[in-house]
């Protein structure tokens, strides 16, 4: 048996590692449960453990960090697909298709502790001013009750607790008050190609904050160029939500995996109670507590809401504005991509080093932010080209020589403006494996973000060209994907008929209930979203413990 196959899926293998027996009970006396083990919940629990008694519920499983390595194997076999890298898949995370455009919900998450940052891509650059703004600076959504100067000191507070290695070299990114704690990588042998290009059509290129070690940082590794960023860093030099859990933990957080969460229970004087959740060998208990933060990420979150009606709420749980579910956003790639005549060093570096936000801020109506990104992944690498044929010695080797060293490409994202119809519901007649409802997906996008498809692409072969490239392919409008960033579902508003929740977080309908995700995105800019999470949830921490403080 390989090393991958013999990587369990967390779902069915023993309980707490080595057979110890795992007490998944409720903790009595909490002060605070956070549902979601993710990014932001282990946020939320480590800022708030040892000075509160903090309970974490998470629907998946502990994943053993000595399994990195061959879940790395299993993700570069082409038997397996993405979702089997990290157990995704079943009837436990079971979900349909409703809107004019499919959605591969189960490629975008991992449901376990540590969330969908082990196997992001890292990439952590703050939002923009103007995104704060978007409804009176572009004519677009709605403007956030916050701006980038309340999430400021968020910012710096999460680029330490992340480790993020930057440089301030972008001239268009926004004012930031001292340098990343870690140098930036250095640019990649392709960044130099590309820069040649862009020079001559004087576009700027700068470097890319990423969440991963260029030195050793917080007792991890620097970074050991795997190349195998996303889905699996086998040598944590990645940040992933796993270690804020262990550092909540280590300060008294209980944290109880395989407890997938059914709904919210309230009283009459609007404040949520309990959280019901069930546990692997049937059994369901309620974890009270005397505050909740709803941490499950932007499909996950509205669909607990939803869950949770009740006769005085039976639209779903702070669903008074009948918003919860709607709104839902993603960012669309746009790309382009071919070979030189040269070799392009393409798959050593598993991330990408530089990028340019010269025509971010350009967006108005029409036209929505974009960013682009100089690919160090284009093309096969060659134990991919290896491990998809039926070759062997000498033809082989010929392939692999005909087929890798001078690929060459770009991505970019583009915002998604929100619309009430590209939203997340429940399915009428389909069930998860407790019999609850599974989310129903209807992604909708509109033709503001497929026109700037447009425009990027433009910009993106324009470079290739000057770089004498063989633009072999273009990800337009028609040939266009999610980023997989869940946004928007819960989104935040000063006016309880606009969202779901107010400017702190919290719930507009429930005074002890807040939501640490990127579904309160009121629009979604088109930067990664991890930084900008990391900084809410951070937020949210300080709120709930000044409330505890106050008792209100």
């Amino acid at each position: 048996m390989s090393g991958a196959e013999s990587v369990g899926d967390g779902r069915s293998g023993a309980e707490g590692g080595a057979g110890e027996e795992v007490d998944r009970t409720p903790v009595p006396d909490a002060d605070v449960c956070v549902v979601g083990a993710g990014p932001a919940g282990a946020l939320v629990a480590d800022r708030l453990a040892g000075d509160r008694d903090v309970v974490v519920l998470d629907a998946g499983p502990r994943f053993d960090p000595a399994d990195r390595l061959a879940r790395q194997e299993r993700a570069i076999r082409p038997f397996y697909g993405r979702p089997d890298v990290w157990g995704v898949g079943g009837a436990r995370d079971a979900h349909e298709n409703a809107g004019d455009w499919f959605y591969p919900l189960n490629h975008a998450r991992v449901k376990g502790v540590g969330g969908s940052t082990l196997h992001w891509q890292g990439m952590v650059m703050r939002l923009h001013e103007d995104d704060f703004n978007s409804g009176t600076e572009r004519g677009v959504g709605p403007d956030w009750p916050i701006d980038y100067a309340d999430l400021r000191p968020y910012y710096a507070e999460a680029e330490k607790e992340l480790g993020v290695a930057g440089a301030s070299d972008n001239p268009y990114a926004p004012p930031r008050e001292e340098p990343h704690p870690m140098p930036a990588f250095e640019p990649s042998y392709s960044d130099s190609l590309f820069a040649e290009a862009c020079e001559e059509l004087g576009i700027d290129m700068h470097s890319v904050p990423n969440a991963r070690n260029s030195e050793p940082y917080d007792d991890r590794s620097p970074c050991v160029g795997y190349g195998t960023c996303q889905p699996v860093c086998p040598s944590g030099a990645k940040y992933d939500a796993t270690v804020h859990v262990e550092r909540a933990e280590e300060k008294g957080a209980t944290v109880v995996d395989r407890a997938p969460v059914e709904r919210l229970e309230h009283d009459g004087d609007d404040r949520v109670t309990a959280a019901v959740y069930a546990t692997p060998d049937g059994e369901r208990h309620r974890q009270e507590a005397d505050a909740f933060v709803v941490a499950a990420g932007g499909v996950e979150t509205p669909r607990l809401l939803l869950l949770s009606a009740s006769d005085r709420y039976p639209d779903g749980l702070a669903n008074g504005s009948g918003h919860v579910g709607e709104f839902f956003m993603d960012h669309l790639f746009a790309g382009a991509g071919g070979t030189l005549d040269e070799e392009t060093r393409q798959n050593h570096v598993g991330f990408y080093t530089s990028a340019c936000d010269q025509f971010y801020d350009e967006a108005d109506a029409e036209q929505a932010p974009f960013k682009l990104e100089f690919f160090n992944y284009a093309g096969p690498s060659p134990v991919e080209m290896a491990l998809t044929g039926d070759d062997w010695g000498d033809p082989l080797l010929e392939r692999l020589r005909d087929g890798y060293g001078n690929h060459i490409a770009m991505g970019g994202l583009v915002e998604q403006a929100p619309r009430a119809d590209s939203r997340i519901t429940l399915a009428d007649d389909r069930t998860d494996d407790r019999g609850n409802p599974v989310p129903q997906m209807e992604w909708t996008v509109g033709d503001r973000a497929l026109d700037t498809i447009e425009r990027a692409n433009e910009i993106q072969v324009e470079i290739l060209e000057e770089l004498g490239a063989d633009v072999e392919w273009v990800a337009g409008p028609d040939a266009t994907g999610p980023a997989y960033h869940h946004m928007g579902t819960t989104r935040m508003s000063d006016d309880p008929d606009s969202g779901v929740v107010d400017a702190d977080c919290r719930t507009h309908d429930l005074d002890n209930c807040w939501i640490a995700s990127s579904s309160v995105f009121p629009t979604s800019g088109a930067m990664n979203p991890t930084l900008t999470i990391a900084a809410l949830a951070l937020r949210v921490a300080d709120d709930v413990d000044a409330r505890l403080s106050e008792g209100t």
